[in-house]
């Protein structure tokens, strides 16, 4: 984990408030480890924003890091406007990572909304080991979507008013995907209803599955304690952060499905 300024490379909008911004920060790309780990961008150094923002971390090459991100309120509709050349104080690489399996499971990669980077990047991880995966997209309409869906190709998009791909939400569309393989393995990253439901879904198949968790973060580092996430534990009934409570910035964001309770 390293403090740099990171210079932008490209910033461009992929899909309806949907961007992506390259930047070249080498010290942080180097201690990158895997899918699912983010950046805290200070996107504007004032008083009357203080907070850094978390970024998963959608690819790595060399040393330029790639964010995919999406505009809903002021400091992300001024990431938008950083144009190339511009500076950027990010810290980063934070969070732990997708764990690979290798007991021949097939993945299945499930993203919804700003949580597709983190399963994008994976599925880009696969494609380097040369292994089979499924990659399933939710959205709320095609307008948000910025690649194809191709069954053939095991790429499954979903929107909310069925105007791509399969209509309505994530499940129906790994439902398809259990079609076409007996051992599958579920990555998902997404807002807490998509996550709960597939929580459930995994948990009725007897399907393992790693989740990882948004949260808002305003340090990233353990600090400020507020993205929480309560444990999966009987025993404790104490509102104690390190039996109760688990936190989703030096913990997560990533987890097995039953460790934790979503919603």
């Amino acid at each position: 984990m390293r403090i740099e300024i990171a210079s932008v490379l490209e910033n461009k909008l992929i899909a309806r408030n949907i961007w992506k911004m390259k930047m070249t920060a080498p010290g942080v790309a180097e201690q990158y480890k895997g899918a699912g780990q983010f950046i805290q961008i200070l996107v504007e150094s004032s008083w009357a924003n203080p907070l850094r923002r978390p970024m998963s971390i959608s690819a790595v090459e060399g040393g330029k890091i790639e964010i995919i991100y999406k505009v809903f309120g002021e400091m992300t509709q001024l990431l938008s406007e950083k144009g190339a050349g511009e500076e950027l104080d990010i810290l980063g690489p934070l969070g732990n990572t997708f764990k690979l399996h290798d007991d021949g499971s097939t993945p299945v990669l499930v993203g919804g909304g700003v949580g597709l980077a983190p399963i994008i990047n994976m599925y880009g991880e696969f494609n380097l080991l040369g292994k089979d995966a499924f990659l399933i997209i939710g959205a709320r309409t095609g307008a948000e979507h910025f690649i194809e869906h191709e069954p053939h190709n095991n790429v499954l998009l979903t929107t909310d008013d069925g105007s791509i791909g399969i209509p309505g939400t994530v499940i129906p569309a790994i439902e398809k995907s259990l079609e076409k393989t007996t051992n599958p393995a579920i990555f998902a990253c997404g807002p807490e209803l998509m996550l709960k439901a597939v929580q459930e879904f995994a948990a009725a198949h007897a399907m393992p599955a790693q989740l990882s968790v948004e949260s808002y973060m305003g340090c990233g580092i353990g600090i400020c304690q507020g993205c929480v996430v309560e444990r999966v534990n009987g025993r404790v009934t104490k509102h104690s952060y390190h039996e109760k409570y688990s936190l989703v910035c030096i913990d997560g964001p990533v987890y097995q499905s039953e460790e934790v309770i979503i919603g």
